[in-house]
């Protein structure tokens, strides 16, 4: 037996090893971005050689790309599930709640998506900027804002400057939880903060791009 076939891991293992690795591999790319990080701390994190991670995913590139497009194949099913709730509301209210709650629901639960995305942005976006899974979940987004709202509401909306606000909106003050909650003396993670939050935004858009109270 080769030395290759003796230390790949056996088949019936292979799915859970692969799975541990893009585990530990999130976590820590997550917390010391691509360049901090290497295959051996991954496979000590993982529970597995050192020589394993770069027998499933070749280099740490690849494996840093399959990283990043699970969790965004996460992010554009939580996007689809959002919207459909969206589908199914009447108001542009409840279109507006059912879609930003669900976008910032996600942000809060999946902190490794918002670190990965801002360590990308502190090095220029470029694996974002190749990954297509991040398009689409873009495109979606967008998509969702057109089909969901009154055709009168989304004609004199400029759909570009929309995604960016509400990204600023939602995404921004979860980014920097760790710097500007505390200065507020606010827990992001307080279900009453977190329900506040999703309804100031919806009434800002309401009020600032339609032109609506309710």
């Amino acid at each position: 037996m080769s030395s290759k076939l003796a230390s790949a891991p056996k088949a019936r293992d292979a799915g859970r090893s692969r799975s541990a690795i893009l585990d530990a591999a999130e976590e820590l790319f997550a917390e010391k971005g691509f360049d901090g990080v290497s295959f051996a701390e991954i496979g000590q994190r993982a529970g597995v050689s050192r020589g394993t991670p770069g027998y499933f995913f070749g280099s740490k590139a690849g494996l840093y790309r399959a990283v990043l497009e699970r969790i965004f194949e996460t992010a554009l099913r939580e996007i689809g599930l959002a919207a459909g709730r969206a589908a199914r509301a009447g108001s542009p209210r409840e279109v507006l709640a059912a879609g930003l709650g669900g976008y910032i629901d996600f942000i809060v639960g999946n902190p490794n998506f918002v670190r990965l995305v801002e360590h990308e942005a502190l090095k220029g976006g470029g694996a974002l900027g190749e990954n297509p899974v991040h398009v689409r979940a873009l495109e979606a987004g967008i998509a969702a804002i057109q089909a969901y709202l009154p055709p009168e509401a989304v004609a004199s909306t400029d759909l570009k400057q929309l995604t960016i606000s509400l990204m600023g909106l939602c995404w921004f003050p979860f980014a920097h939880r760790q710097t500007l909650f505390p200065a507020l003396g606010i827990d992001p993670g307080d279900p009453e903060f977190l329900e506040a939050r999703k309804k100031h935004v919806v009434e800002l858009v309401l009020r600032g791009f339609f032109g609506k109270e309710a």
